[in-house]
């Protein structure tokens, strides 16, 4: 995960990131092509990888994930606000029509600060202007 963090690119680097680039570099050269090794890099920046990092043989190929669908941030929403006590007022539909363009991450991100607001507040449970505050 972020992998950009270790392969960006070498000229804006500073000497121990471009010393880790360079060693991830060798070791995937390594690799003999029958071994059965997949290496998975994910970044949310593939324009600033090394070119080195993506040519042939590396991380030469790629699959674009986008950002959950309503649906899906619902879903997502659901899964994080089932760890935390919500009041009736929640409703996940309407976060999830008003969180476009939001990861995973952000989502969980948003109900972890919708409920550390409710927790300063002294509330019990989250609400829905919590997390529309968020």
């Amino acid at each position: 995960d972020e992998i950009d963090a270790v392969g960006g690119s070498r000229e804006n680097q500073v000497m121990h990131h471009r010393e880790s680039l360079n060693q991830l570099l060798t070791e995937m050269d390594g690799f003999e092509a029958n071994a059965g090794v997949v290496v998975i890099g994910a970044t949310n920046l593939p324009d600033a990888l090394d070119s080195a990092l993506v040519r042939p043989g590396r991380f030469d190929k790629s699959v674009h994930v986008p950002p959950p669908d309503v649906k899906g941030r619902g879903d997502i929403l659901r899964l994080y606000l089932a760890k935390t006590t919500i009041d009736r007022s929640v409703d996940v539909q309407t976060l999830a029509r008003g969180t476009v363009g939001m990861t995973g991450a952000d989502l969980r991100n948003l109900v972890n600060l919708g409920a550390i607001k409710a927790a300063t507040a002294g509330k019990k449970a989250v609400a829905h202007a919590d997390l529309e505050e968020a």
